[in-house]
């Protein structure tokens, strides 16, 4: 049990990280986020968020790129980016 790898969670859903891509929720569900960081500034010594791309996405595989997106927008924060996507996640899932 040890040994096993737990997901950084994020109010009950998985958030996975691939370079400036966050993906934010179950591949097994309807819909997942999809945040992409467009732009960053050094702060000290670690670079910040001033430009996040998010875009709530349905997970059907027969659905090319362009279809699958549902909403999209962008905030100067990943605070605010993962807050108002976490408001998306949650409305998205209790619609299905």
């Amino acid at each position: 049990m040890a040994n096993e790898k737990i997901p950084l969670m994020y109010k009950g859903h998985p958030l996975r990280r691939k370079d400036n891509l966050i993906y934010y929720g179950d591949m097994a569900d309807s819909h997942i986020i999809l945040l992409q960081i467009m732009d960053t500034k050094p702060v000290g010594d670690m670079n910040v968020a001033t430009k996040v791309s998010i875009q709530l996405q349905l997970t059907a595989p027969d659905l090319k790129g362009r279809d699958r997106v549902v909403k999209r927008s962008e905030k100067d924060s990943l605070y605010a980016a993962i807050d108002i996507a976490s408001v998306w996640l949650e409305r998205a899932l209790a619609a299905r």
